[in-house]
């Protein structure tokens, strides 16, 4: 990697750059001022940057640990009298949040159209009651199992945010996907477990700064989704767009882009190009066999030069949370790593 480059990257993005967010609460502020940011550093602060300012205001002033505190959330405040125990999942980033966080919930929402729950969680969700779907929620059951919160987005459940508020305390993000590091902030608050995930992303950013030290060259990525009826370029805000800048991978044009992904067709697949190609498939009907199997994807230079590579749909674009992010990293490391 380019020498320059990597120290600017991992000045800003892993030694230099903190943000005094109180436990997710509070307005955001970053600072690059070198004094300032290693005193941050030596004392446990931040080595994350925030990809959200939206979400990162959300959260309590509550100091770590301490209840009752009331949690800020998408949809207004909610009261936490006492530590959470038991806790209900509605969508899989907050799952990959709780399960790093060290506490096992109660009852998960399955995603839409599957019928088992993220194989790299899968170990640790043994006998974890089912909930519905994420679209469809099973309030009875969710009632049965008495939690004492609930964690979920606004995008995903709204319209069942009075109900599921009127079984247990309840707090929503704004939305899945790119704000991952801040969701995972705000669930952390809600439990009570302010430094244990300030911990586990200063290890993210550590390990991130250590696979961008590992890549060979300045590549740009091309990220390329297959799903139902569309084939999706991904941008900067993404799950996968944001690890990627945190790693300090550069990006094609076309997807350095502040939206969550571009649109191509298989006549304009051509877009996709870049010096490597990570892909993906989402759903059964796709048409990522006709495009790959096509001339116009053999075309595309990294393909013919054996750098087009599939990749784990479910790590890379679906995960959202602290625990898949590592496991991309290791994928990227492995990958892009000097030869």
């Amino acid at each position: 990697m380019n020498k320059l480059r990597h120290l600017g990257r991992l000045t800003a993005a892993a030694l230099l750059v903190t943000f005094t967010v109180a436990a997710c609460g509070g307005a955001a502020e970053s600072t690059r001022d070198t004094g300032a940011g290693n005193a941050d550093v030596a004392t446990g602060g931040r080595l994350f940057a925030t990809a959200d300012e939206e979400t990162a205001k959300l959260g309590s002033d509550a100091a770590p640990g301490q209840f009752p505190r009331v949690v800020t959330h998408a949809l207004g405040e909610t009261e936490i009298a006492v530590k959470p125990q038991r806790v209900v999942v509605l969508d899989g980033g907050e799952l990959d949040a709780v399960l790093s966080l060290g506490l096992t919930p109660v009852g998960i929402a399955s995603p839409e159209g599957a019928a088992e729950q993220p194989s790299y969680l899968a170990d640790r969700l043994a006998g974890v009651a089912d909930v519905g779907t994420i679209n469809n929620l099973d309030l009875e059951a969710i009632g049965t199992l008495r939690p004492d919160l609930i964690v979920g987005s606004k995008l995903r459940a709204d319209k069942m945010y009075p109900q599921l508020s009127a079984i247990a305390p309840t707090v929503f993000s704004i939305r899945p996907g790119f704000p991952w590091k801040e969701n995972f902030l705000l669930v952390a608050d809600a439990l009570g477990e302010e430094e244990k995930a300030e911990s586990v992303l200063n290890a993210y950013q550590t390990r991130a700064a250590e696979v961008g030290d590992s890549i060979q060259g300045d590549p740009s990525i091309s990220l390329v989704r297959f799903m139902s009826g569309k084939i999706r370029l991904y941008g900067n805000l993404s799950f996968i767009g944001v690890i990627l800048q945190d790693v300090g991978l550069r990006r094609p044009p076309v997807q350095d882009i502040e939206e969550l992904a571009a649109e191509v067709s298989p006549e304009t697949i051509t877009e996709a190009d870049g010096d490597r190609i990570f892909y993906s498939s989402y759903g059964r009907e796709t048409d990522e066999a006709a495009v790959v199997g096509g001339p116009l994807w053999s075309s595309l230079t990294a393909v013919q030069q054996g750098r087009a590579v599939a990749v784990s749909d479910e790590t890379w674009f679906l995960a959202l949370g602290p625990t898949g992010a590592m496991l991309v990293l290791d994928d990227l490391e492995r990958l892009l790593a000097r030869q």
